[in-house]
């Protein structure tokens, strides 16, 4: 799945919501990579909750059928 934009419209268990920006990390300046970030998205829903989501999280979670894009 590819990384979807900011302003992308979703279904959560019956709560709407729309991705407000993606936020993108890259790995920490070691010499071992052990550390790193990943993406993620913020997304904020219409009750007002704000929750961020890592990229490879939200993917499996539109794959079991629990978000709708």
């Amino acid at each position: 799945m590819k990384v979807l934009k900011a302003g992308t419209l979703i279904e959560d268990n019956g709560k709407i919501g729309v991705i407000a920006r993606v936020i993108r990390m890259g790995k920490l300046d070691f010499t071992s990579d052990i550390l790193s970030w990943r993406d993620n998205y913020e997304i904020h829903y219409l009750d007002g909750t704000i929750t961020i989501i890592g990229v490879k999280a939200f993917a499996r979670l539109v794959e079991d059928n629990k978000i709708k894009i």
